[in-house]
């Protein structure tokens, strides 16, 4: 419309362009509503774009250099989560677009109103037109967790006082259904801001709550279970019943915490008379943890900085003290390094889009922008997998370019022609594009392309060749840049990443106990562990996020990076837990000993495993010297075995935390098939 009624070419350029950098390049996550709200977020960030890059254009080095920094930020922008991620490379088409001359600013005007037009409709197609159905969003998954906690808080508080097999299985499948793996890109909690924060944790603390109900011990044989304990499950089910309608409804539970609170105090001031029942109380009191934890989580994920925190909790949820420029500082800062996928996979674009644009300028590259828009789209984060892009990319771009030329050399310059098989084009190949493979979409792309500029200006078939030789340039200089700047993407980053979060979990395991077993104990560990582990954790999970995506050499079993990554998980809130287990009774010479030389062996174990991480990835197999079955030393087996007869709760919450880790560590020694085992 903007071409043929109103004359005006290049807002019908920008038009277009702005539609289909947000509609087919980027790959914004979830529902066209969702979609569309995330579009009328970024008009402002449009508009930036398109006159910054119009008026740095002016010369070449100016363009190439606001081409470096603009190409790092947005590609840097994928560490504020999924949609950010999805949303940049249609952006830095956006960019890409007005940084090539002719250096025209006085069509700013018509170029902002051409992007704008475009997103415009684009974001009222996304919302109305044949609209997406809803998927279940976090919050109610994790609703039905709590709820499954509540039937499991219930089967426990009555005879036989153990979870059937039926009930530990639907209580497992609960916990894993919060999985990032297993929720939609759209729904996960992956971003910076408190809400964010406090959804995640809500997860992580619903998976935690059915792990400890699923593994609680049964009272002594032949003993009834004490009432305080049975009382303290009954508060764990109210309060779990309370969280699920919080998180389903949005309404005010019928109760608070408090009930919960004071019984919790009372288990933990009155220890049971044998060993197994104290046993026993020590988990209790580890659920009743972690329905708080829970309650508190979804609070805040639901009210933000109006949740009430009680003073256990300030520590744990330390980002509601937070402002969000600071939460947001937080998650760029711990990205700003060479160590991060994030900041990686930046450099690497930032680069190859400056040089392709350098190319571009100095040798007045026709069309130009479609090498850096080759850049952008076929670029990986592996240099082998990039190869195999650019291989599937170029024969797909060669045969759309012979189907173009031949199209162009028949039509002549009948443009009605084309004007009218566009929208039909247009269709086909951003359906079937993106299912059938890169190839596809080159070729059709190419098409789309030819049979757009040939309406905008007089084109010959030449213009097919033209695009094959700009994508042949983008693609070698996406590869060249991908062998030079870390080639091997995640896979070398990740055992970086774990190995740094095991010794942090090792020294923290270790400052713990001894902050635990100390002569007038403190009420935190020493030092800045538990900060360290928060810190390698994000790296952790980045760069085991990017993994996932990316194509394995050689393929097959490797190691269980899933289970290292969730030990980081279980030190921080174990520590926490541990560290507020008192029950007014200090530990003997010989339980705090027993406690310090077991941490010890658990922290030789995590040094160990972070040793094997380190590893070239060709020797991590369990054949090679060092290979995951040697993770565990001789003699690390729980002290719980022979229990003083008089020990007291801490010494139990202690030891319940470091068993804990040393599962984790016989997890992560048995490799994947362990983590396909039930249990």
């Amino acid at each position: 419309m903007l071409l043929y009624a109103f004359d005006r070419p290049v807002a019908a350029t920008y038009a277009l362009f702005g539609a289909v950098s947000l509609a087919g390049l980027a790959r914004i996550p979830g529902t066209g509503r969702q979609r569309a709200a995330v579009m009328v977020r970024l008009l402002p960030v449009v508009c930036f774009l398109v006159v910054l890059g119009t008026f740095l254009a002016v010369r070449t080095w100016s363009a190439v250099l606001g081409m470096a920094v603009v190409g790092f930020c947005l590609a840097f922008s994928s560490a504020a989560g999924p949609r950010a991620a999805g949303a940049a490379p249609g952006l830095q088409l956006l960019y890409i677009l007005p940084s090539f001359p002719p250096y025209l600013p006085h069509t700013l005007g018509e170029r902002l109103g051409g992007a704008l037009a475009g997103l415009l409709l684009l974001i009222a197609a996304e919302a109305w037109i044949l609209p997406d159905p809803r998927v279940p969003t976090y919050a109610a998954r994790a609703a039905g967790a709590a709820a499954e906690a509540v039937r499991c808080a219930a089967a426990l508080g009555r005879p036989p006082y153990v979870l059937t097999a039926p009930a530990a299985a639907r209580a497992r499948a609960a916990a894993e259904s919060l999985r990032s793996s297993r929720v939609p890109e759209a729904e996960r909690p992956a971003g910076a801001g408190l809400r964010e924060r406090g959804l995640a944790h809500t997860g992580l603390a619903a998976r935690t709550l059915l792990s400890r109900l699923r593994n609680l011990p049964g009272p002594p044989t032949g003993r009834e279970p004490r009432r305080a304990g049975l009382d303290l499950l009954g508060a764990v089910r109210e309060s779990a019943a309370g969280t699920a309608t919080l998180l389903r409804d949005g309404r005010e539970p019928a109760t608070d915490s408090s009930e919960l609170l004071r019984l919790r105090a009372r288990n933990a001031h009155t220890p049971a008379d044998l060993p197994e029942s104290r046993r026993r109380q020590a988990a209790l009191l580890e659920v009743a943890d972690a329905a708080l934890a829970l309650r508190t989580a979804a609070e805040i994920a639901l009210r933000g900085r109006g949740a009430h925190l009680d003073a256990d909790a300030a520590d744990r949820f330390w980002y509601v003290r937070e402002s969000t420029v600071r939460l947001w500082w937080h998650r760029l800062a711990a990205h700003a390094g060479p160590r991060s996928v994030h900041f990686q996979n930046a450099v690497r674009i930032a680069l190859a889009l400056a040089v392709a644009r350098t190319v571009a300028g100095l040798d007045s590259l026709p069309h130009g922008f479609w090498a850096m828009l080759a850049v952008v789209s076929l670029t990986r984060t592996t240099a082998v997998q990039t190869r195999g892009t650019v291989r599937s990319a170029l024969i797909g771009t060669c045969v759309g370019a012979l189907a173009a030329g031949t199209v162009l050399a028949l039509a002549g310059g009948h443009t009605t022609v084309f004007a009218i098989a566009l929208a039909p084009l247009m269709l086909f190949t951003f359906t079937v594009g993106p299912v059938k493979g890169v190839g596809w979409a080159q070729a059709l792309f190419t098409l789309v392309v030819s049979v757009v500029f040939a309406q905008l200006s007089a084109v010959t078939w030449q213009l097919a060749e033209v695009r094959f030789l700009d994508v042949l340039i983008g693609s070698s200089i996406g590869i060249v840049c991908g062998l030079l700047a870390w080639p091997r993407g995640a896979q070398d980053e990740l055992g970086r990443a774990v190995a740094g979060l095991l010794r942090a979990c090792a020294d923290d395991v270790e400052s713990t106990t001894a902050a635990v077993t100390a002569v007038g104990r403190r009420a935190v560990p020493p030092g800045d562990e538990e900060h360290r582990v928060r810190v390698t954790l994000v790296m952790a999970e980045s760069a085991y996020a990017q993994y996932q995506s990316e194509t394995q050499r050689p393929a097959g079993p490797g190691p269980d990076w899933q289970a290292t990554v969730m030990t980081g998980h279980h030190v921080l809130w174990g520590a926490g837990r541990v560290l507020g287990s008192a029950d007014g009774r200090p530990l003997a010479g010989g339980e705090a000993a027993g406690l310090r030389e077991y941490a010890a062996r658990v922290a030789a174990g995590l040094r160990r495993a972070a040793a094997v991480a380190d590893l070239p990835r060709g020797s991590r197999d369990g054949r090679s010297p060092g290979g995951p079955g040697d993770l565990l030393p001789e003699t690390l087996t729980p002290p719980t075995e022979a229990a003083p007869p008089d020990a007291g709760l801490l010494y139990f919450a202690t030891t319940a935390w470091l068993d804990s880790l040393t599962a984790d560590l016989e997890t992560i020694a048995s490799g994947p098939a362990a983590a396909r085992t039930p249990g």
